[in-house]
């Protein structure tokens, strides 16, 4: 904690640290003190009893985004793994009946509103998840869409 603050004071530049995965326990509230924003990821939350993180539950002092460059985009995603899609779709979206088996453009624009609504200072997305609210603009193939896949050097 003796550096943190030297260091954020050496720049005007707003940091972001990047707290997911295995951190100490001290990391979120030392983030906090020093106003550096965590990042809130939709598919990767940090409460190890939910599926997803809800982008309204978000502390202001946050990024919050459905998925990183390592990940695949929100119309891949979709279509990855057909029990996690219906739950979000009823659960996160809070949608009825049987989720539709494709990410329909208004899914897409549906989820990256989830975060713009959110109270965190920032919301950032793939252009790719941009693109996808748009039936003329995005691709045909959302697995055409992903930028890298960790598990395929």
């Amino acid at each position: 904690m003796q550096k943190l603050p030297f260091l954020k004071e050496s720049t005007n530049m707003l940091i972001c640290g990047e707290d997911l995965g295995m951190v100490p326990h001290c990391v979120p509230d030392v983030m906090q003190q020093t106003g550096i924003l965590s990042l809130e990821i939709q598919r990767m939350p940090k409460d190890p009893t939910k599926s997803f993180f809800n982008p309204a539950d978000s502390p202001y002092l946050a990024v919050v985004t459905p998925s990183t460059h390592d990940m695949s985009t929100i119309r891949g995603w979709w279509e990855e793994n057909r029990q996690r899609t219906q739950y979000f779709y009823n659960h996160e979206m809070h949608q009825w009946g049987d989720a539709p088996q494709f990410c329909e453009a208004w899914i897409n624009r549906a989820i990256v509103e989830q975060h713009l609504n959110s109270p965190a200072m920032w919301s950032i997305f793939q252009i790719q998840d941009l693109m996808g609210m748009s039936e003329m603009i995005r691709r045909t193939h959302p697995g055409d869409e992903r930028i890298n896949d960790p598990a395929n050097p």
